[in-house]
Order: C-alpha cells, then sequence, then structure tokens
C-alpha cells in the first residue's frame, strides 16, 4: 500500500442555505417543495505542518432517512444534524490517523452514539458521510492529488479489517489501482410521483423559466436514454400512473428504467402481485421489458426479513434505505437482493468497498452474479453533485439517477459569484447561457472531464459569506411531535 498520509481534524464548520422548488417533487411518504442543503468545510493538518480546507455539502432531507410520520420534518434535519455533531466529535478525539482510519474507527462509536439519540443507521451514517468527503477533499488540495489519484494510490489508507469480514483477503490495493473512471455518464431521469407527465397533467400556470416541466418535454430536451419511476404502494394507482408514463416513453427512442418502491410496499408479496399486474397489461409490454431493476421496494421493517426471491426471479432488487451499515448488502444477498446502491449520503467508502464486493462475488462467479447502481438524494448542482459524480464515475457505472437539476432551477440558490466560478471552472458539465449556472445534459449524458482535479472534484469555490450558519443540534433525543388532546 502506498503511505497514507496521517492527518489530524483541526476545525469544522457547519453551514445551511435553502431553496425553493420550481417543480414539487414527490416519493415515499412526503411531497417536497422546499429544500435545505448542509454545506461543511473542514480544516486539516498533515503531520508535515502543512494545512487545508475541504468542503462537502449535502441535502438535509426529511422522510427519507427516517420515514416515521410522528416524526416532523424539522424534527427529522435535527437528527441529521445531530449525526453531524457526533461525526465532528469523534473525528476530532481521534488524533492523527489516515483518512479511512477516522472512518473505520469511529464508524461503531457513530453508530453506538446514533442509536443512544434513537438514530437509525442511515441517519447515523450522514454525519460521516459528508465529514469523510470534505478531509478527502483537503487532503487532495494539500497533496496536490485529484480524488482519482488518491484512489488508486491508496492515498486515504483503506484496508480491509473485520467491519468487513466477508472481504478478509481481498487486495483492496490492486482493485482501487484498476479501477478505470467514466468520462461521461448517463443521466436516469427521476419521475415523481406527481410529475406532469403530459402538458395536459400541468396543475396551475406554467413555470416558464426556460427548462422542461413534464416527462415529454424532458425527453424532447435532454434526449435520455434512462429513466427511474417512482411508484406509491398502490398497485391500482401505480398501474395506472405507469400506463400513462408507458405512453408517452413509447412514443420516444430506446429506453430503459428502474422502479423505485421507496419503501412503500408492505412485503414482497404485494411487490411481485405490482408486477404481475404489470405483466399482464399490454399497454406496458414496452416498458416491463425496459425494467432493469427495482429498488428497495419494501418497508425497511420488512425488507430484510425475509426473501426477496418471488420478485427477484422476475427483475434484480437492489437494496437502498436499507443499506444502513457495512453488512447491510451481505444480509441482502442472502436474501435474493443482487444490488445495492450508491449514494454519497450513505458513505463514500461504503460504496467502495460495496463495489469491491461486487467485484470479488462476480470473479467468483464468473458472471456478473451481483451489481451496483447509481442514486441521488436531490443532489444540487455545485460541490454536491460533482462529488457524487465523481464516486460512480470511480466505481465504473454507466448511468445515474439525477434529479434535482430538474426539481432545482440549476445553482439559483447560490450567489452569482458562486455560480460564475462553478460555470467556468466546470465548463464541461455546467451551461450559463440562461444566466443561471445548470448542469449541461447532451443527448442524456454528462461530461466529467473537469472533476478531475486536485481535491475532490471541485475547482471552485463556494460563497460561505452567503451561508447561514447551521442552527445547534438538540442534545437529547429527539421525540415524535404529540399531537394533543381533544
Amino acid at each position: 500500500m502506498t503511505h497514507a498520509p496521517k492527518l489530524r481534524v483541526l476545525a469544522v464548520e457547519l453551514f445551511e442555505r435553502s431553496v425553493k422548488l420550481r417543480l414539487p417533487f414527490r416519493f415515499g411518504v412526503t411531497t417536497v417543495t422546499e429544500a435545505t442543503q448542509a454545506v461543511l468545510r473542514a480544516r486539516i493538518e498533515l503531520e508535515n505542518g502543512r494545512t487545508a480546507e475541504g468542503v462537502a455539502a449535502e441535502s438535509l432531507a426529511a422522510k427519507w432517512f427516517d420515514k416515521n410520520l410522528a416524526l416532523s420534518d424539522a424534527q427529522n434535519l435535527d437528527q441529521l444534524r445531530q449525526s453531524l455533531d457526533i461525526a465532528i466529535d469523534l473525528h476530532r478525539q481521534a488524533g492523527s490517523s489516515s483518512a479511512y482510519a477516522l472512518f473505520a474507527d469511529t464508524y461503531r462509536a457513530q453508530l453506538a452514539r446514533g442509536a443512544a439519540l434513537g438514530l437509525n443507521p442511515l441517519v447515523a451514517s450522514y454525519g460521516p458521510a459528508l465529514l469523510d468527503r470534505a478531509i478527502l477533499d483537503a487532503l487532495g488540495r494539500a497533496t496536490g492529488q485529484s480524488f482519482q489519484a488518491m484512489m488508486h494510490a491508496n492515498i486515504p489508507g483503506m484496508v480491509i479489517s473485520d467491519l468487513t469480514p466477508d472481504l478478509l483477503g481481498f487486495d483492496i490495493d490492486r482493485f482501487l489501482a484498476g479501477l478505470a473512471p467514466r468520462a461521461t455518464i448517463d443521466v436516469r431521469h427521476t419521475v415523481g410521483l406527481v410529475d406532469p407527465l403530459t402538458s395536459a397533467d400541468r396543475i396551475g400556470a406554467p413555470v416558464d423559466d426556460g427548462l422542461p416541466e413534464t416527462l415529454e418535454e424532458v425527453v424532447d430536451r435532454y434526449r435520455g436514454r434512462f429513466y427511474k419511476l417512482k411508484v406509491g404502494g398502490q398497485i391500482a394507482g401505480d398501474l395506472d400512473r405507469l400506463t400513462r408514463i408507458a405512453a408517452v416513453l413509447d412514443r420516444g427512442p430506446a429506453y430503459q428504467a428502474s422502479l423505485d418502491g421507496n419503501e412503500q410496499y408492505d412485503d414482497v408479496d404485494a411487490i411481485a402481485a405490482l408486477w404481475q399486474r404489470m405483466t399482464e397489461e399490454p399497454r406496458l409490454a414496452r416498458l416491463c421489458g425496459a425494467i432493469l431493476f427495482i429498488e428497495q421496494p419494501i418497508k425497511r421493517a420488512m425488507a430484510l426479513a425475509q426473501s426477496v426471491e418471488k420478485l427477484a426471479q422476475h427483475r434484480p432488487v437492489i437494496l437502498d434505505e436499507s443499506d444502513g451499515e457495512l453488512g447491510s448488502f451481505p444480509d441482502g444477498l442472502a436474501l435474493g437482493y443482487t444490488g445495492v446502491s450508491s449514494k454519497t449520503c450513505k458513505g463514500l467508502y461504503k460504496s467502495i468497498l460495496n463495489a469491491a464486493r461486487v467485484a470479488k462475488l462476480n470473479a467468483e462467479a464468473g458472471h456478473a452474479r451481483v451489481f451496483m447502481s447509481a442514486e441521488d438524494l436531490t443532489t444540487w448542482p455545485g460541490v454536491s453533485v460533482q462529488q457524487d459524480l465523481a464516486l460512480v464515475a470511480l466505481i465504473g457505472l454507466g448511468h445515474v439517477e439525477r434529479n434535482a437539476h430538474h426539481f432545482i432551477d440549476g445553482m439559483s440558490f447560490a450567489t452569482k459569484t458562486e455560480q460564475r466560478g462553478f460555470a467556468s471552472a466546470h465548463a464541461d458539465l455546467y451551461s450559463a447561457e440562461s444566466g443561471t449556472t445548470r448542469l449541461r445534459i447532451v443527448e442524456g449524458r454528462l461530461a466529467l472531464g473537469s472533476l478531475v482535479r486536485p481535491g475532490f472534484a471541485v475547482d471552485a469555490a463556494t460563497d460561505f459569506q452567503a451561508l447561514a450558519p447551521m442552527p445547534a443540534a438538540p442534545r437529547e433525543r429527539i421525540g415524535p411531535t404529540l399531537t394533543p388532546a381533544r
């Protein structure tokens, strides 16, 4: 293993910014009309005394990490802030160590302290998911190396340990050195549960901001080949909506799609019944043939408590929300799941370790038995989307769910100075022709060349002066909102 420089975390600053969505986005149990993003800046010091700062950003998303309806959206955000506080405290206490050891050596304590506050593993993992990215960004800036170069040489110091016993004996250095990052990636466009499909579905006046609003307009504008279709847990309603989606997509060129259940079905029998009904509907014949996989259709309480073979015999099933711990993917494999999602909000090291599992298992089988998919938790244009794109490009994924460019008007949440900086530094990824810096999607694809730069995929400055300090997180366990007795 190449020498992994030791570093210590000197300081971490937490900020937030908000945006009003241009279109409402419904997934799972919630409809989002505005959103908040956490922005983190970390300062590190290497053993040679060199210091550097790194940045990470991620949505503070309600009703995805924890879907408990007894918790308010505000309480969900406070849970994520608590996770950040725990991660910062643990990383600061860890002293001088390699970037990966800071993650691995605090992993169990992060989950334990989160559990003591009532945080499920997905929420508890949110804090280190941001902090680890900011540390790696700072390390790349300090050493003049890109994310890809650091991972190829294992500069973070990744090792296989008892955190992933199924990988003991796996040559992680060889795996990392052999990764071949993609220069472009296809966009898999998200179709939310209330998205207008045609102009007849539009409610109220058009947004009229120059961006597509209906699915018809999305197909015409971006000319994509991949789509992600949300389903809502009610067979009749899902069949009707999927039929109307198919009527739009079938008029265009060849396409492929995934179904995302967002934990809306109670058990495997219910989602298998939906698939059966889909195959019986002639108007869904082309759509059914285009489905690549089905993502987390079953509620978390049951997702890893029963076999999904009844569904998996028809289409691959992947874990997403149930992928809360480092051992979740192997647990799912034993129940018939064959895939798992990569999301930066779940942790970059988790994604890389899961990619190592895929490589190991497929090599042993002699064919592509298991796989990873690239999914989105509304990674806003700028730091968030770039670090996520760099990660999924590194592990070789060919298409990625993207949704923030559709539900948010580009980098409209940022100052003009920040927008100009990103448009200039990453001109292959953004266009500023409209006056707002927006993702540049050409024939359904994003160009990623400008992400190869010292640090973690970002060569532009965040305007921290325009951000608000993050509110302090509660120190006590966050309980459900109580409804006053009548």
